[in-house]
C-alpha cells in the first residue's frame, strides 16, 4: 500500500476512534452521575458505632454565640425584597431550625465550627427562614446536628445522634421562652432534619404543654410526617385556620423514590400528610401556575420574586410539582445539592419555591390567631 493509501485509510478510522472514545467516556460520566448519591451517602456515613465521648460540648443558649439569628441582631434571617419586607415590631416569634448542613462522616456535628455554622446560615437562615420574617421575629439556634444518614437509617447509633439534637432543641426553646418572654404567640418552623426535630418538640412538648395555647402554626416542611406523628395537632384545612401544621414534600411528576434519600420522620404506617402551600390546606385540588405566589432564591445572583412559577398538587402525601419554570443561576454549593439528589427531587429548594405562599401563608395564620385570641 501507497504512503497516500495509508493515510487515506487512517483518515477513515479516525473518526471512528474518536467515536469511540466518546462513547466511553460518556458512558463512564453516566455512570458516575448515577452513582454519585451513593458516593456521598458513602462518604457522611459514619464508620465506627456511637460514642458518647465523641460527641462535641453542648452549646450554651444563654450565649448569643449560640444562635444563627436573634431578633435584636443583625443576621440573615433578616434579609428581604423591597416589596417583600420583613415586619417590623412583629407581634409573633418564629422558632426555626436549620436542615442538615453538615457532610462530616460524624454521628454529630460540632455547632461551633466555622464552616458548618456558615454552611447552616446559607442554607438555613438566609434562603428558609427570612420566608417568616415578614410575619415574626426569628429566633434560629445553632444545635448539634446528626448526621443526616441517621435520619434515612434504623440503629442504635443513629438514634442516640438524633437525641442529641433534640436535646439542644429542647434546651433553645426553653431560652426561647424565657427570652420572649414566655407569652407572646409563635411560629415553629423547621426543614429536612430541622422539621424532624421541630415534628418531635411540637409532638413530645409543645401539644399537651402551656405552649400550644401560643402555637399559631407549625411549618415542619420537607419531612415525611403523618398525623400521629404531630401529638394531636391537626393538619391545616383551611387558609385562615390557627393553631395547625403545614407539611409538605416537593417532587416532580418523574421522581423514583430511594430510601437512601428519603427522610422519613414517621414513626407509623399512616398515610403521609401534604398541606398544599399555595391552598393553605390538605386537599388534592390541582393548582395551575397563575396562582403561585412566587419562588425566591437568595442562593441566585440576582435574588428576585418569581410568581407563577410552579403548578402543583398534593398526591398520595407528595406535593406534586407538576409544571415549574427554568431555575434561575444559582451560587456553587446549591447546584451541587440539587444534582446529588438526583431528578425531580426537589428537597433542597422546598421553601424556596413556595417562598412568597410560605410567607403569605404565615401572614394569614398571624391574622388568624390574633383576631381570636387575647394576646
Amino acid at each position: 500500500m501507497t504512503d497516500a493509501g495509508r493515510r487515506a485509510g487512517a483518515a477513515r478510522r479516525w473518526p471512528l476512534r474518536l467515536l469511540l472514545v466518546l462513547v466511553v467516556v460518556g458512558a463512564g460520566l453516566a455512570a458516575l452521575v448515577r452513582s454519585a448519591p451513593t458516593v456521598v451517602l458513602r462518604l457522611m456515613t459514619p464508620s465506627m458505632p456511637f460514642d458518647e465521648a465523641a460527641v462535641p460540648p453542648a452549646p450554651d443558649y444563654a450565649n448569643d454565640q449560640a444562635w444563627l439569628a436573634l431578633p435584636d441582631t443583625a443576621d440573615e434571617a433578616d434579609v428581604a425584597l423591597p416589596e417583600l419586607p420583613a415586619a417590623v415590631a412583629p407581634p409573633v416569634d418564629v422558632f426555626y431550625l436549620h436542615p442538615t448542613s453538615s457532610v462530616a462522616a460524624a454521628w454529630n456535628a460540632p455547632w461551633d465550627d466555622a464552616q458548618v455554622r456558615a454552611a447552616s446560615i446559607r442554607g438555613g437562615t438566609l434562603i428558609q427562614a427570612s420566608a417568616f420574617n415578614g410575619s415574626g421575629a426569628v429566633y434560629a439556634p445553632a444545635y448539634r446536628q446528626a448526621s443526616g444518614t441517621a435520619f434515612t437509617s434504623s440503629s442504635p447509633s443513629a438514634t442516640r445522634a438524633i437525641d442529641v439534637a433534640y436535646h439542644d432543641v429542647d434546651a433553645a426553646f426553653t431560652e426561647f421562652l424565657r427570652r420572649s418572654g414566655g407569652a407572646r404567640p409563635f411560629l415553629l418552623v423547621g426543614h429536612s432534619q430541622g422539621a424532624a426535630l421541630a415534628a418531635r418538640l411540637l409532638r413530645e412538648r409543645i401539644a399537651a404543654g402551656p405552649e400550644r395555647a401560643r402555637l399559631v402554626a407549625a411549618y415542619p416542611l420537607g419531612a415525611l410526617l403523618s398525623p400521629s406523628d404531630l401529638g394531636g395537632v391537626p393538619a391545616c384545612g383551611a387558609r385562615d385556620q390557627a393553631g395547625c401544621v403545614v407539611t409538605f414534600n416537593a417532587r416532580g411528576p418523574d421522581f423514583v423514590e430511594d430510601a437512601a434519600f428519603e427522610l422519613d420522620a414517621s414513626a407509623s404506617a399512616e398515610p403521609h400528610l401534604c398541606v398544599n402551600p399555595v391552598l393553605g390546606a390538605a386537599a388534592e385540588e390541582p393548582v395551575a401556575r397563575a396562582r403561585h405566589g412566587g419562588a425566591l432564591f437568595f442562593d441566585a445572583e440576582r435574588p428576585a420574586l418569581l410568581p407563577s412559577f410552579a403548578e402543583s398538587r398534593c398526591r398520595r402525601g407528595r406535593l406534586v410539582v407538576t409544571e415549574l419554570q427554568p431555575l434561575p443561576p444559582r451560587d456553587l454549593p446549591s447546584a451541587i445539592l440539587l444534582w446529588v439528589m438526583g431528578g425531580d427531587n426537589f428537597h433542597p429548594i422546598e421553601v424556596q419555591l413556595f417562598y412568597a405562599d410560605l410567607r403569605a401563608d404565615a401572614a394569614r395564620r398571624v391574622a388568624a390567631y390574633l383576631a381570636t385570641s387575647p394576646h
